[in-house]
């Protein structure tokens, strides 16, 4: 599927680096951590997660999600896989860079291997992003550009791993039609529209931000 193929997904944003897809009456949800709604993971047939770090993975809301519908499913890295296999058998998939897999209805790759480098002292960890149908793309911690064209990225805006100008190279690398604000809860309202302004005005694509709750269609 080329990148300017339409996909019928709704997608809706919650807090941080959580979002949900919706498609046909089948829901995906990408990293319910920490930051996220407690709910965040309730209603999913597939879950996946990017990393081990708690704003992304947080356990109590993945087992909410896996026990309110005995039919989902997780797909994640080792790291995480690891500590939900036992409870959940058959129902946890370990992936890495270059797997594919269609799940629900909802076809994904999978990108990168390394969290960014939050400093040079501190160990990094595993990272995998995820493409899903061909279209849109969730990269975690890490600025990872896809041997595939994206329509729609989803943007780590600010962390303590990123700069601006980090991110604003980012999306000129990957050229997406759109960027739509991930990894936000640490950024203040009075500095958002200097984001906005920066990214909008030198990424080189239609820029968005959308309020936790806020659906738009792909």
């Amino acid at each position: 599927m080329s990148a300017q193929s339409p996909v019928h997904l709704t997608l809706t944003k919650k807090t941080h680096s959580c979002i949900r897809l919706e498609r046909d009456g089948r829901t995906l949800v990408i990293d319910p951590g920490g930051f996220s709604e407690q709910d965040a993971a309730l209603g999913a047939d597939v879950m996946l997660v990017t990393h081990e770090h708690a704003d992304h993975f947080d356990e109590e809301r993945l087992r909410a999600g896996m026990e309110a519908n005995p039919a989902a499913e997780i797909w994640t890295l080792r790291s995480v896989a690891d500590q939900l296999a036992a409870a959940f058998p058959g129902r946890v998939h370990t992936v890495g860079h270059g797997d594919t897999f269609s799940a629900a209805g909802f076809d994904v790759q999978v990108h990168g291997e390394l969290h960014a480098v939050i400093h040079p002292d501190i160990p990094r960890i595993t990272n995998i992003g995820f493409l899903v149908d061909g279209s849109l793309f969730h990269p975690g911690d890490a600025l990872t550009v896809p041997d595939h064209p994206v329509d729609t990225l989803l943007l780590p805006v600010m962390a303590p791993w990123n700069k601006i100008s980090e991110v604003i190279d980012y999306v000129r690398e990957v050229k997406p039609r759109r960027a739509i604000d991930i990894h936000d809860a640490l950024l203040t309202d009075l500095a958002r529209p200097i984001y906005d302004r920066q990214i909008g005005g030198l990424g080189g694509s239609d820029h968005a931000r959308l309020t936790p709750g806020d659906s738009t269609g792909l």
